[in-house]
């Protein structure tokens, strides 16, 4: 049970019960009514709620539920308030005949009170709830609240899955483009040697060009023109 939305008695019991304060203490309780707020007005705390409602018999406990927490955080983020509110309410009566007297008077009735005032024109919205007694709101709280913890655990490890899972894609990913990478870096290596091997290939099977000797050019004239002359000198011999 929230503190902040709790509003009691201010003695506290420190020693333990009796058997005589104890039968006591359930009659009392036997005899307690709970009435249900639906709707809280903006605003309103639980010390206000259980001023109002003295006025019309003895009040023993008052509850206020705060609103969600996530509605709380958008509406402290965008506006101007950023005081605690609630949306629902119990209150409990030492008298239930009063209690169902207050929740019949009440309900759909304004707030009231002086002109000006802040919930002057706010409506009531209550029911008497029979056969209800506090220890069954505590326990229905406390049960809201394991719940609660239950869920919120059980979306953290599901959260603690998912990012394991992406680191995981993560790594997977990495391992996968360093091999690609290695694998297109092998195969750049191999196209490259293969090139080399092939032009070494072709020089070494392509006939070695000769280059023309000025020597021999030179030779192979003069022996011509040897010719030439020997061949004239026969001629005119004959002739």
């Amino acid at each position: 049970m929230d503190p902040e939305g709790f509003s009691g008695p201010s003695e506290k019991i420190v020693k333990p019960l009796t058997a005589e304060a104890l039968a006591a203490f359930t009659a009392a309780q036997e005899r307690a009514g709970v009435i249900y707020i639906s709707r809280i007005p903006p605003g309103m705390r639980p010390t206000k709620v259980r001023h109002i409602m003295s006025a019309y018999g003895e009040v023993g406990r008052v509850y206020l539920q705060q609103e969600d927490p996530k509605r709380a955080y958008l509406r402290r983020k965008y506006t101007s308030t950023k005081k605690a509110h609630f949306t629902e309410g119990w209150v409990e009566f030492k008298d239930k005949r009063v209690a169902r007297s207050v929740a019949e008077m009440l309900n759909a009735q304004p707030i009231g009170g002086k002109k000006g005032t802040r919930w002057r024109d706010d409506v009531w919205t209550m029911k008497y709830l029979p056969k209800f007694k506090w220890n069954m709101l505590t326990e229905q709280i406390a049960h809201e609240a394991a719940v609660h913890t239950a869920q919120l655990r059980v979306e953290l490890s599901q959260s603690r899955l998912e990012q394991r899972e992406y680191l995981k894609n993560v790594e997977l990913a990495r391992v996968l483009d360093k091999r690609a990478e290695r694998k297109r870096k092998a195969g750049k290596d191999s196209d490259g040697s293969k090139d080399a091997g092939s032009r070494k290939e072709t020089e070494v099977h392509d006939p070695p060009v000769e280059k023309p000797n000025k020597r021999r050019k030179r030779i192979d004239e003069s022996t011509d023109a040897a010719g030439d002359r020997q061949l004239d000198s026969v001629l005119g011999s004959i002739f």
